[in-house]
């Protein structure tokens, strides 16, 4: 499958990133061997908050993209459902205009109840199409929230969508996406009020700290997916951006990031499973808290402890 998934089979790629959600002991190896032969894709995070029209913005990137001929994988982070855990698969009911295009592969993630949004098997379903050749790779997130900002540590290049008549602005501020964004995007640009909200967000540019200590300018980039208006300035603005990486040397500690970010999250992912597992011991702490024999900390601690001793 390996070799399958190394030619683009389509097929094979679809198994793998399955091996990665379904994390068997017996699929590790497998893995790890994708790993090894990613990292030549431009990996671009879209995010911002619910109802700024990322998905519909991501379809019609993908399109933009293919114009130029590289090949686009999309990983788009849905919601978990609460029943199944699975995704809930709205977000790939907005890119059917890229269906049937062999130069592009869509996958709808669920977040699994992962911290910031972003779950382990998202990232190696990165590797896989970015081992599979696909030379840009896109990671949709379910929505920033004040707590999620995984992404900026998941991607090269992190785009910040935001609509009008949504109070963006101030949300921007509360999570801290003025500061992660390399692009801003203000979506439905065809708006009376998105002109406002792009001049907002460029003046709280020259307000707060970014993330950016070097000489990149953070472009504003007002678009509309419907009227296909701004979507070549954005690829543009990627490709800037990929290339001012790479200029400046920057790319390197971008990747480390995403690195040790990825370590960390494996690590959450190793114990939180044993932390489930583990449901007799919780149960009879969770009952001694109940009890208030212990408060909630000693019983971390406790469920800490056992984890090491394991």
């Amino acid at each position: 499958m390996i070799k399958d998934v190394l030619a683009g089979d389509v097929r094979a790629i679809a198994k793998m990133i399955s091996r990665a959600e379904a994390a068997k002991p017996e699929d590790r190896d497998a893995l790890a061997e994708v790993f090894r032969h990613a990292g030549k894709a431009h990996v671009i995070g879209l995010t911002g908050v619910p109802g700024s029209g990322k998905s519909t913005l991501a379809g019609v990137l993908g399109l933009e993209i293919r114009k130029s001929g590289r090949t686009v994988g999309i990983v788009a982070i849905d919601p978990s459902s609460p029943f199944s855990g699975g995704a809930i698969l709205g977000d790939r009911l907005r890119m059917t205009g890229l269906a049937g295009d062999d130069g592009v592969f869509i996958r709808s993630m669920a977040t699994r109840g992962a911290m910031g949004g972003l779950a382990r098997a998202s990232l190696e379903a990165v590797d896989v199409l970015d081992a599979a050749g696909f030379d840009i790779v896109l990671i949709e997130t379910v929505g920033v929230g004040q707590d999620e900002v995984d992404i900026v540590q998941a991607a090269h290049t992190v785009v910040v969508v935001s609509a009008p008549g949504l109070g963006d602005e101030i949300q921007a501020i509360k999570a801290g996406v003025l500061e992660i964004a390399d692009i801003h995007v203000v979506s439905k640009s065809d708006r009376a009020d998105a002109a406002a909200t792009a001049a907002d967000i460029r003046g709280m540019l020259g307000l707060g700290p970014t993330r950016h200590e070097d000489d990149w300018q953070v472009p504003v980039v007002p678009t509309s997916a419907e009227a296909g208006e701004g979507i070549e300035d954005l690829v543009a603005a990627m490709d800037a951006h990929r290339k001012h990486l790479s200029d400046t040397g920057a790319i390197e500690q971008r990747r480390r990031d995403i690195i040790g970010m990825r370590v960390l999250k494996t690590a959450e992912d190793i114990i939180r499973k044993d932390f489930k597992g583990n449901r007799e011991q919780l149960a009879v702490l969770i009952d001694r808290v109940m009890a208030r024999e212990i408060p909630p900390r000693e019983a971390a601690e406790r469920l800490l402890e056992s984890f090491k001793k394991s």
